[in-house]
């Protein structure tokens, strides 16, 4: 669920930008997904509930984050830095960009 809220926490375009840049088919589609199969799923598994349901879901977006964010990347707690023209730049763990620090002030 943190996932999720997290995504919305950074402005609801931030997130399907991301997943454009690492070219994602149809990412504000994909992105917002995403983010409901976070919130959603984690909330009926914590629960207990349909929790046969929403396990393929959750491990579709498991799945995706592995291969697209995480192999490149690493395993570690990843922080988008920003978005440029050669795709998304991530920082080190904990790492909160300009970019994003700037998006995060102007969306409070």
């Amino acid at each position: 669920m943190e996932h999720g809220f997290a995504k919305l926490a950074r402005g609801v375009d931030a997130f399907p930008t991301i997943l454009q840049e690492l070219g994602v088919p149809a990412a504000h589609l994909m992105g917002w997904l995403a983010i409901i199969v976070e919130i959603v799923g984690g909330l009926t598994v914590l629960l207990g509930a349909f929790v046969p349901l929403v396990s393929l879901p959750m491990a579709a977006v498991l799945l995706v984050a592995a291969t697209t964010v995480h192999l490149p990347y690493g395993f570690s707690s990843i922080k988008p830095q920003a978005v440029t023209a050669a795709g998304a730049q991530f920082g080190p763990p904990g790492f909160v960009g300009a970019a994003v620090a700037s998006d995060l002030h102007r969306s409070a």
